[in-house]
């Protein structure tokens, strides 16, 4: 039912357990890229357009405009995106637009280091080419990753998740009289977590492809469900599923209580 973790979307945790990430997508790390681009040309036309203001005020000396030219290009293309992104943690207004965020290539924080290996090789590859280096390194590499992520060893992370469907599952009233004799202990994690999965998108399936799943996992379900209720196989996943997850919920309320009343005897003492 769900889909196989490839290599480009798992990290490992300190306990070497494979953790699911997802890299933001070409085009939109191309459109926030371009929107901080465009931020950073913008900000260099202002000091540019400062400069000839108070050089029209004879405020300035001509010979000193490329001096101020060059330290304008170089707030603009390098302080600003390097102070940003360190503000920011990972993020900048084209990344926070697209929902990105750079990361390590571990998942971890970047630092300063990681920042500025970005930042000046971005002057290259963005301002330089105007974004074409860029785009030709992002186009060819699985994490969208453009050269200043290769020399810093980051890529950009999906940040902003997609809204999970509001699917909270019923008992089914054919099934009160079966629930309070019911066991459902048995049904393994693995399997519990497909039939959910079915039924928060089983509308969204075509009515015999609904019926063909339905069937399959009920026949799955029913070797660890006693008794096995004579209801539909949609039905009989619905209610084992609501059963088990109320029978879970109160075993962590029941836990909790527990370690409450120690805590405080504990305290007490």
């Amino acid at each position: 039912m769900s889909l196989p973790i490839t290599d480009e979307q798992e990290i490992l945790s300190g306990e070497a357990v494979a953790i699911d990430v997802q890299p933001i997508g070409f085009v939109l790390r191309a459109a926030g890229a371009l929107i901080d681009m465009v931020i950073g040309f913008a900000v260099f036309a202002a000091f540019e357009i400062l400069q000839f203001w108070l050089l029209s005020l004879n405020l300035l000396d001509l010979h000193t405009l490329p001096i101020l030219s060059i330290w304008a290009a170089v707030i603009s293309f390098l302080v600003l995106p390097i102070t940003v992104e360190m503000a920011m943690r990972g993020r900048s207004v084209g990344k926070l637009a697209v929902g990105g965020r750079i990361v390590r290539v571990d998942g971890g924080a970047i630092t300063f280091r990681h920042t500025f290996i970005r930042a000046l090789v971005g002057v290259l590859e963005i301002y330089m080419t105007l974004g074409g280096g860029a785009v030709i390194a992002g186009a060819v590499t699985a994490r969208s990753q453009r050269l200043g992520d290769l020399v810093a060893g980051t890529y950009s992370q999906r940040v902003r998740a997609q809204r999970l469907p509001s699917h909270v599952p019923y008992l089914p009233p054919s099934l009160s009289t079966w629930a309070p004799i019911a066991d459902v202990a048995r049904l393994p994690d693995r399997l519990a977590r497909r039939v959910s999965q079915f039924l928060a998108n089983a509308d969204q399936l075509l009515p015999a492809a609904r019926i063909r799943v339905a069937e399959e996992l009920a026949a799955e379900v029913a070797a660890f469900v006693s008794p096995v209720p004579p209801v539909s196989p949609e039905d009989l996943l619905r209610g084992v599923t609501v059963l088990r997850r109320q029978r879970e919920q109160r075993a962590l309320v029941i836990a909790d209580e527990r370690a409450e009343r120690l805590t405080g005897r504990r305290v007490r003492v």
